[in-house]
């Protein structure tokens, strides 16, 4: 059913609502309504991520190093990040990103280069065929995602963005302590 905001299919009603109504059948007064957000996150989290591994497959690239040379390309001139500040922006561990960065070196899409003023830091710099890899892929990637979301209307796509910061600030926020 299309709800005329330029979305598609407008259920009334899922597993997830069925979900719901069985524990709150089952255990009456036990607070539920955290599954309607939640759980919509894991399911969506889930297709998502199998979708965007396959997607990338198709473009040629693995996910952890569209993340690399992504977050390195968003840097601006001249590509380069230190390996924490890298590791920090795309959400893993020094030595994922160590490891990552190995990887991409090994292929040519980056490179480690020494800090001229501390010699102990070390930056990771998109390399040409880094940044020709990413800008061929990138487009392709986000042109896909935008079918993704073609359900919602501009303006709820606006209000889900806003909805789901604050839950990632609050949640992050959560994590840190």
């Amino acid at each position: 059913m299309d709800d005329g905001t330029g979305g598609g299919e407008n259920p009334s009603s899922d597993e997830v609502d069925e979900i719901q109504r069985a524990w709150l059948r089952e255990r009456p007064g036990t607070p539920v309504s955290s599954i309607g957000v939640i759980t919509r996150i894991w399911h969506i989290a889930k297709l998502l991520e199998d979708d965007r591994r396959a997607t990338m497959l198709e473009l040629g690239m693995d996910a952890s190093t569209r993340t690399l040379l992504s977050t390195l390309r968003r840097a601006g001139p001249p590509y380069r990040l230190s390996a924490g500040e890298l590791a920090k922006r795309c959400r893993v561990s020094p030595g994922a990103i160590s490891q990552q960065t190995a990887r991409a070196e090994r292929d040519g899409h980056v490179r480690r280069v020494k800090s001229t003023s501390d010699r102990r830091a070390v930056y990771v710099e998109l390399t040409e065929a880094g940044h020709e890899l990413i800008e061929r892929t990138v487009g392709d990637l986000l042109e896909h995602e935008e079918t993704l979301v073609s359900a919602l209307s501009p303006a709820q796509r606006e209000q889900l963005a806003d909805l789901l910061r604050i839950l990632l600030a609050d949640l992050d926020r959560r994590a840190r302590r």
